[in-house]
């Protein structure tokens, strides 16, 4: 097993070190300005390992985010992507007012081809090394029962099974938690909570996506559906018939839509999409909706309405995040609900400054990791000197 290359921390983390850039300039940054506090390239022979962990910020406390296991068309994919990633996770922790900094990792391969249990033990050891600074979950292409066969190496992993004393699948509370959020929308946009004849648009019906739409149903809205898997969407379709499908995001893009909800991988809202939107309001979901920053801006020029990702898709951090206090579904769901009022905070505190939502979701995610930073790095050198 061998530590190919680390970016090394401090011991005080975003408390002593930099303080978080904005994730809008931290699109705009090169790797060598993006804050990180650690990266580390992680490789083992045996197996076939090749991962990356990326830590941005432990500010908060340790850090937090999900494995992604994915075919990367390079390294430096990867890297950029676990950098993206990594610096979304500290802010959606720290908008969903957890005690956990923000982390990724990703592991280079297809998990249909090379996933196998010495591959994710070899893992596990990659994560026990870093001495809880990172607790890792699942993502893209990493199942519980992955986390309950990593955790057989390294105590910092959340999400396992039920059987295992987990919290289970994530995308439960994440989809739960992205109702809460477009409601908030709603309210916002149109003066009432209810979805009621609405037509939400959604795209991708995997994990979250599909648990989605039957809370969509629920709700009494009209549901048109796109996924790349043909299998995903007869599965959407034989369980909620009333649901039309589409060929793609294109032709979802070009339905007369009240609400767009991006549940697939990120990089949805481009220009092109956007400036053939009908929809209002924008809530789903998918990691890094926006294509690159400016698109916020775009959105808003255009009077509809962005739900940040980042604020209503945790629903599925909170979870696996309980489960380290000992996991109860009704106290994580309790918390998840929270996701309403702190959308609605950020739309208004949007109005009142005449900025975008992201950038009034930065801000407030900025203050808490500043405040809570600053108390934990004086307790901590404290602590330290004593």
């Amino acid at each position: 097993m061998t530590n190919v290359f680390a970016i090394p921390h401090h011991e005080n983390g975003a408390a002593s070190g930099p303080q978080p850039a904005g994730r809008a300039q931290f699109e705009q940054a090169g790797h060598e300005q993006a804050g990180h506090e650690q990266v580390v390239f992680c490789q083992d022979h045996r197996s076939g390992l090749k991962a990356i962990i990326g830590i941005y910020s432990t500010a908060l406390g340790p850090a937090l985010g999900g494995t992604r296991f994915y075919p990367y068309g390079s390294e430096d994919e990867a890297l950029a992507d676990v950098l993206r990633l990594s610096a979304a996770m500290a802010y959606k922790n720290a908008l969903a007012g957890l005690d956990h900094g923000g982390g990724k990792a990703v592991i280079l391969g297809d998990p249909a081809q090379i996933k196998t249990e010495p591959l994710l033990r070899a893992y596990g050891r990659f994560v026990a090394s870093l001495g809880g600074r990172y607790v890792t979950a699942c993502d893209v292409g990493t199942r519980s029962e992955d986390m309950d066969i990593i955790a057989r190496e390294c105590r910092w992993t959340t999400g396992r099974t039920t059987a295992n004393g987990g919290a289970g699948d994530s995308s439960v509370l994440t989809a739960v938690g992205v109702m809460h959020g477009m409601r908030a929308a709603a309210e916002h946009a149109w003066g009432s909570t209810s979805l009621q004849g609405r037509t939400v648009g959604v795209e991708g019906v995997g994990k979250v996506g599909h648990r989605l739409v039957g809370h969509l149903i629920e709700a009494g809205a009209d549901v048109v559906i796109c996924d790349v898997s043909p299998a995903a969407v007869d599965a959407v379709r034989a369980r909620h018939p009333q649901v039309r499908a589409v060929a793609d995001v294109e032709a979802l893009v070009a339905e007369k839509l009240d609400i767009l909800s991006p549940c697939a991988l990120g990089g949805t809202l481009n220009e092109r999409v956007v400036d053939a939107l009908t929809a209002r309001i924008v809530c789903g979901g998918a990691n890094n909706q926006l294509a690159h920053h400016g698109i916020e801006k775009l959105l808003a020029d255009q009077g509809i309405l962005y739900a940040p990702d980042y604020v209503v898709n945790s629903g599925g951090v909170i979870q696996v995040a309980d489960e380290l206090a000992g996991f109860s579904f009704e106290r994580a769901r309790a918390a998840t609900e929270q996701i309403f009022v702190t959308t609605g905070k950020v739309l208004a505190i949007a109005d009142a400054d005449g900025v975008p939502p992201s950038v009034a979701a930065d801000h407030l995610a900025e203050r808490r990791m500043a405040e809570v930073g600053r108390l934990r790095g004086i307790w901590l050198g404290t602590m330290g000197s004593a």
